[in-house]
């Protein structure tokens, strides 16, 4: 197996995306989850196929989408998810909101875990309902869901459950045992859980994801899980995404959302998606992988070695860094005055909720050699000149 190697900088800074127009070529972005890596050959192909055939139309009423989703999950999860109880639409987020709408009615509280993916907040709020905030428990090696706080949440009246698994930004991968409690939980309550699982194909080896749906018969009855290859293959602009469920009720929902839903989904996004999940690309996600473990561990020791003071845990999944710089004393938003006085942008700690003041967000998914420049130059705004 091959590692995957980010493109050089001069060639990403001809990328027309987010990551690399939002600031001056003198910034090193690394705040949007989007890489810097090449797309998987499988991908390219298939792209470069439709564009030459002009398969650019409306994505079709059938496609081979959930079917290469559920190979994936198989081979990768042991899951075994039925593609007939799976719908597309164009991105998680849209699915979330989708979901969100018909398990809760305007006004209702739905439970939330902080620091959490920011666009959370502005989901619960699209789709008419009030964000309950149940902060993650910090045990001193980790997070994990605090179960005493969601039960008080739903005893209290909140309808549902947004979950992200793996979370963002924290990088943790929720054991299944607290999984099968959350889903009892919920099921006692008559609450729904929403799973957010865009970032479990960078799950890495040993860490053992657990889609949410597959822990027990009790996940099945109330959870939708909403994935994607987006994250994972850097196809965020081409629009694809899946709402999966394994129980009548839950199946039969997704079913009576309008055709509209679907059809957002974009062509490019479907043949790209389906190319990431088939076992074509599975060697190139093992090289990811293996490129995301050497840079996960490259920001410890670079961290320890340059700033000291910062507190950064190394993440079971994802290309995302949490690091707490509060000993560091640059305020509650450190991001700032990295991004004014070292040209670096980061992902600003307290958008992700209260528990994010003093934090920071660090996109890894690219080269040694940017990482290493980026907390350099973090670094020397405490020692200038160094």
């Amino acid at each position: 197996m091959e590692k995957v190697s980010a493109l050089p900088l001069e060639q990403l800074r001809e990328r027309t995306s987010e990551k690399w127009r939002e600031y001056p070529a003198d910034v090193l972005p690394l705040f949007v989850a989007e890489t810097d890596f090449p797309l998987a050959p499988a991908i390219t192909e298939a792209l470069e196929r439709a564009v030459r055939s002009g398969d650019t139309g409306y994505v079709a009423s059938r496609t081979p989408l959930a079917a290469a989703f559920s190979g994936f999950a198989q081979r990768r999860y042991g899951w075994s998810p039925d593609p007939a109880r799976m719908r597309s639409t164009a991105d998680v987020s849209m699915g979330i909101v989708e979901l969100l709408r018909r398990v809760t009615t305007p006004g209702e509280r739905i439970v939330v875990t902080p620091p959490v993916y920011p666009p959370f907040y502005d989901l619960v709020e699209e789709a008419g309902a009030v964000v309950e905030r149940v902060p993650l428990r910090d045990t001193g090696e980790g997070w994990e869901l605090d179960l005493d706080g969601i039960r008080s949440a739903l005893e209290g009246g909140a309808r549902a459950v947004l979950l992200c698994n793996p979370h963002n930004p924290t990088g943790t991968v929720h054991s299944a045992a607290s999984l099968v409690a959350l889903a009892e939980l919920a099921a006692t309550h008559g609450a729904a859980v929403v799973s957010d699982e865009i970032h479990a194909p960078l799950t890495q080896p040993g860490a053992g994801f657990t889609p949410f749906l597959a822990v027990s018969d009790a996940a099945r009855a109330v959870g939708y899980a909403v994935v994607s290859a987006s994250k994972a293959f850097n196809l965020a602009g081409l629009k694809c995404a899946l709402m999966v469920t394994a129980a009548d009720d839950t199946t039969r929902l997704v079913r009576g959302m309008p055709v509209e839903v679907e059809w957002r989904t974009g062509q490019f996004g479907m043949l790209a998606a389906t190319a990431a999940f088939s076992e074509e690309s599975d060697e190139w996600l093992g090289g990811l992988l293996a490129t995301l473990d050497e840079n996960r561990r490259l920001v410890a020791d670079l961290l320890a070695e340059h700033l000291p003071a910062a507190r950064y845990r190394i993440p079971d999944a994802g290309y995302l860094a949490w690091i707490d710089l509060t000993d560091l004393g640059w305020g509650t938003n450190p991001a700032k005055r990295m991004l004014r006085e070292a040209k670096v942008a980061l992902q600003f700690g307290h958008a992700f909720g209260a528990e994010g003041a003093g934090h920071v967000r660090l996109n890894f998914g690219t080269s040694p050699e940017i990482i290493t420049e980026a907390i350099t130059r973090i670094a020397a705004l405490d020692h200038p000149g160094a």
